[in-house]
């Protein structure tokens, strides 16, 4: 079972990669606000503090990859 849906994913997969949040709303064709929502859904989703943390966690839980 996958914690992250899809569009989670492809989020922090782009913030891996030092995307802005206006490149991966661009990227994805979503809005700016739509990004910051994923990116809070998952950090509630792993109880951390910040885009740091949750990508620390995501890369311990192999969600995502480097």
């Amino acid at each position: 079972m996958n914690l992250l849906t899809m569009r989670e994913k492809e989020v922090f997969e782009l913030l891996i990669r030092n995307k802005s949040t206006r490149e991966i709303a661009d990227i994805l064709r979503i809005s700016e606000k739509t990004v910051r929502n994923h990116i809070s859904n998952v950090i509630q989703k792993l109880g951390v503090k910040g885009r740091s943390q949750a990508l620390v966690e995501l890369l311990k839980l192999n969600e995502i990859s480097l």
